[in-house]
């Protein structure tokens, strides 16, 4: 890109920028497109975006398929906004580029939500481009920061890999389950139990409430965080409405008590080094990729890793050498 080039896409992005920062929703909205797209100049418009960030809080909210996610979502959005708030809900489906409408669809029966000027809903999807969904994920959230939306959620519709690190990267991580569900609580385990901050009961107007309640506070009785913090356990019936004021209360009580800690900025530079390395990893992969003769290398390695005359681990190195 010549220099001439470079300098009107800086200043089509200060335009942008200025339209984000003064809450416009198409310039939002054409905003995360660009880094959701990977753009060419995505990068110069994050540049621009990153210091109007950090006054907003993000809640990421996830759990098994079936916890009631969307429903406890759009009742706290409803919450946020009878306080006065203005809130940007991001729902993330890494699975498929055709799911995302799922998440849509589920959203036009939310009127109320959805026709309210001061609520901003994004469904996000793979779309088999280089960029990583948690990484243009976090993008967008900064985005909705940037453009003064005070409560920013974060929605994941299960609970693989790519959501955790979507959840990684909120100030405050909400985990959902349902009565009934043990043996889901012992799968996720490992990879939730240790990132919740406030864990929901779901639809605790069903059978087995106690019980669940009672297995996960002995799960979470096994884990002492560094940070002291004892997460609570909110019962809530989303689509009653029931509980919610109950999870805002106790995603404030997360936030004060950071706040006010010796250490606060601890998960924020454990995120701010995942985005390091998350851009670092996509840039260095891309460059690769779109060095001279890399596309005729790609395909002459993966034909020899097909016929098993080469081992992938080899044709990586190889990739690596020539790229030095």
């Amino acid at each position: 890109m010549n220099s001439s080039s470079t300098k009107n896409h800086k200043n089509d992005n200060k335009s942008l920028v200025d339209r984000v920062s003064a809450g416009d929703m198409r310039s939002v909205a054409r905003a995360i497109s660009k880094v959701e797209d990977v753009s060419r100049d995505a990068s110069e418009l994050m540049k621009q975006i990153f210091p109007l960030t950090g006054r907003g809080l993000v809640i990421g909210i996830t759990g098994a398929p079936g916890a009631g996610k969307s429903s406890l979502v759009d009742k706290l959005a409803m919450y946020y906004r009878q306080q006065g708030e203005r809130v940007g809900i991001v729902a993330v489906d890494p699975s498929s580029p055709f799911s995302g409408g799922a998440i849509l669809g589920d959203r036009i029966r939310m009127q109320q939500l959805g026709l309210d000027p001061n609520v901003f809903i994004r469904s996000m999807a793979t779309r088999g481009n280089l960029g990583g969904l948690a990484r243009t994920t976090v993008d967008a959230v900064s985005i909705l920061d940037a453009a003064g939306y005070g409560k920013i959620i974060i929605e994941t519709v299960g609970v693989g890999q790519d959501e955790v690190e979507v959840v990684k990267a909120a100030d405050v991580s909400v985990v959902v389950l349902v009565p009934g569900m043990g043996d889901d609580i012992q799968a996720i385990k490992a990879g939730i139990m240790e990132i919740g901050d406030i864990f929901v009961i779901n639809k605790a107007d069903r059978e087995g409430v106690l019980s669940t309640e009672k297995e996960l506070e002995a799960l979470l009785s096994l884990a002492m965080r560094e940070d002291f913090w004892h997460p609570p356990i909110v019962k809530t019936v989303a689509t009653e409405g029931k509980g919610i004021e109950e999870l805002a209360v106790a995603i404030e009580s997360y936030r004060e008590a950071h706040l006010k800690a010796i250490a606060p900025d601890s998960r924020r530079r454990a995120i701010a080094r995942w985005r390091i390395v998350e851009l670092l990893r996509e840039r260095l992969v891309a460059q690769t990729l779109e060095s001279e003769g890399a596309s005729d290398l790609l395909d002459r390695l993966s034909s020899e890793v097909a016929s098993r005359h080469r081992d992938p681990y080899s044709a990586v190195e190889e990739i690596l050498r020539r790229s030095q």
